[in-house]
């Protein structure tokens, strides 16, 4: 049986490279060859948020997010950095602009601690990031806990955190 996350924000605007990223962070009481395995495995994403078809050897593979409906188009992700099981960076397409998405994994003493970031690029509206970045994390928290993703709600999330992200970015 596992937990349903409480919908909190956890996620930090935190500047790094002069940029400003949005970095959400998740510990797991696992190693991080599994946890990896949770976000780079295909048929494993496809339990809490979608899957991905192609070789990644050729440097990009296509998307499809699953948790969003049956009628999302297929995104390219571009991989521009596989430090397996440490490391990860892709970049992606979204609304006319480019998503540079990465995770890192940090093993310490059996727990394994996921950072997620994604750069943020300008005008680009964090109150709606934010909310879906910790919608899909927690929903991955759900999954490695071998429990029903889909009992994890959109609507607890958004529009409720998203005032919680623009005080971070108007504080900032």
């Amino acid at each position: 049986m596992s937990d349903i996350p409480k919908p909190s924000v956890t996620g930090v605007v935190e500047s790094i490279d002069s940029e400003p990223h949005l970095v959400l962070r998740r510990t797991f009481a696992s190693s991080a060859k599994k946890v990896w395995r949770d976000l780079t495995d295909s048929d494993r994403l496809s339990r809490w948020i979608g899957h991905w078809k192609g070789d990644p050897a050729e440097g990009h593979v296509s998307f499809q997010m699953t948790a969003e409906g049956d009628n999302v188009p297929p995104e390219t992700f571009t991989i521009r950095e596989c430090d397996k099981p440490r490391r990860f960076v892709a970049d992606t397409q979204q609304g006319g602009g480019t998503w540079h998405l990465w995770f890192e994994l940090r093993e310490d003493d059996g727990e394994t601690t996921l950072t997620f970031g994604q750069r943020l690029n300008p005008n680009e509206d964090v109150g709606s990031i934010g909310p879906g970045w910790e919608y899909y994390l927690d929903r991955l928290v759900v999954a490695r806990q071998g429990g029903d993703v889909d009992a994890v709600e959109w609507d607890a999330y958004y529009p409720a955190l998203r005032a919680g992200y623009q005080k971070q970015v108007a504080a900032g």
